[in-house]
């Protein structure tokens, strides 16, 4: 059963996925994301290996939420790998809002998160670790993306 909740962060997520095509395109990077939920599962979210994620809090935390394990429904017994660790073309990792995007590499994440370095947390139906602006910045982002 879908519940209005995931129907809305679904359409939030939708948005902002296409929202990050523009700026790419902007940027001189053309992507091409796939639609169905088969080919994202076969391949990955896009043919180019980027995954996007909008992080609507890290303004407010001072973090950013590095997702690595998910459940579609809290009553699941197990969490399933995910993010991170998902296991597609995925090798750049972009997150943010529309304000500031940060690329990041798929693969520095997974070694932050093996050094156990930062705090790891856990809700219902999403497990992940909180990798702090201040270090994304000084230490991890690739580039920042923004729509200037």
């Amino acid at each position: 059963m879908t519940t209005e909740y995931y129907k809305k962060k679904l359409q939030q997520g939708l948005y902002f996925q296409d929202y990050i095509v523009e700026l790419l395109y902007k940027n001189g990077i053309p992507l091409i994301s796939y639609s169905s939920k088969e080919y994202q599962n076969m391949i990955g979210e896009n043919k180019a290996g980027i995954e996007i994620k909008n992080d609507m809090n890290f303004r407010k935390t001072g973090n950013l939420y590095i997702e690595t394990a998910e459940k579609s429904k809290a009553e699941n017994e197990y969490f399933v790998k995910s993010g991170i660790y998902r296991n597609d073309n995925t090798w750049l990792y972009l997150i943010g809002d529309k304000e500031t995007v940060f690329v990041l590499s798929k693969k520095q994440l997974q070694i932050l998160h093996g050094k156990n370095k930062y705090r790891n947390v856990k809700t219902a139906t999403s497990r992940g670790f909180l990798l702090p602006i201040a270090d994304v910045e000084k230490f991890y982002s690739l580039r920042t993306l923004s729509p200037e």
